[in-house]
């Protein structure tokens, strides 16, 4: 009867996968990538990770899921429902100590690190009819900053603080992903809209093709008021189509995390794999040329995951 339950579970996972081409073994490992909206950068690169753990991880059964990103994706790791997924550093951090405000009422002391990757960069985009040339241009306009309770809106809120501003000033708050925040202002329903992300996001760089837009600037101040994470960032002249000059901005580092409940066997190979296949990663998204082994272990919030600090060891960072 064990047996037969056992079968039944296997095959339960296999109904499940999306990425094949593993080796398959009598035991099933199955990973499930915490992402984030389909027209962001975490969704591309999940995909891309999932294929590279179903290729090369022995066993190995892939799904991805696209979600509203890094807070319901810790909240997600902490109840076991994903193995690995991608977060902003700041959601990290405030998971980890329990950060209300941020949408994490208790600390989550499951979660463990994998690696830090690329820097989400902020990217606050209006209509050039709209006449936004700079932050402070905001004062009575309409703006999106991302998803409720999403790590791109508690960005949006620090910002804010950090300016001397709320969403009050504004003529008109909206809390969309990146793609629907888009569609409103190619249709003049919105101003502009705030996306942490990496470079060249697909949702920008549409919105760009479309029509005439503004990148608008952080003032360095802020990065110096926020403090780490945060760091002073530019977005380079020509990452988007009709920007002719560097805009200064902010920076995030994200994070790959897993929780406790994951084997050390396999935290070490999505580890290993991630860096050993950094190639399909750039292939998926121009992002991921940021991602390094050196930084791998630096600046991640919380505990790294003994698989994860088995693999930095072995490679003589730790």
């Amino acid at each position: 009867m064990f047996g037969l339950k056992r079968n039944l579970v296997t095959a339960g996972a296999l109904a499940l996968s999306v990425g094949l081409g593993g080796a398959t073994t009598s035991a099933q490992e199955f990973i499930n990538v915490l992402t984030g909206g389909t027209s962001g950068v975490y969704y591309p690169l999940g995909v891309a990770l999932s294929k590279i753990y179903g290729d090369n991880i022995e066993g190995a059964r892939t799904q991805v899921q696209s979600t509203k990103a890094s807070v319901e994706n810790l909240n997600l790791l902490q109840q076991g429902r994903g193995e690995i997924a991608f977060a902003l550093g700041d959601s990290v951090k405030s998971a980890w100590e329990g950060d209300e405000e941020a949408g994490f009422p208790q600390k989550l002391d499951k979660l463990r690190g994998i690696a830090a990757i690329y820097p989400n960069y902020i990217q606050i985009v209006a209509s050039e009819e709209s006449g936004i040339k700079n932050f402070e241009d905001l004062k009575g306009k309409g703006l999106s900053v991302g998803a409720p309770k999403s790590g791109t809106e508690l960005n949006a809120r620090r910002i804010f603080d950090a300016m001397g501003m709320s969403y009050d000033d504004l003529s008109k708050t909206e809390y969309l992903p990146f793609g629907e925040s888009v569609e409103l202002i190619k249709n003049r329903q919105l101003d502009a809209t705030l996306q942490s992300a990496g470079l060249g996001v697909s949702s920008i760089k549409d919105l760009a093709i479309s029509l005439p837009v503004t990148i608008v600037s952080v003032p360095e101040s802020v990065a110096e008021t926020l403090g780490a994470p945060f760091v002073a960032a530019t977005i380079p002249a020509g990452t988007y189509e009709g920007q002719s000059e560097d805009v200064p901005t902010l920076a995030i580092t994200n994070i790959l995390v897993t929780h406790e409940d994951v084997s050390e066997e396999t935290a070490y190979q999505m580890t290993k794999q991630l860096f050993e296949n950094l190639d399909d990663m750039v292939a998926a998204h121009a992002a991921a040329k940021a991602i390094s082994l050196e930084n791998g272990p630096k600046g991640v919030p919380l505990p790294l995951h003994p698989g994860a600090e088995r693999y930095y060891k072995e490679k003589g960072l730790m």
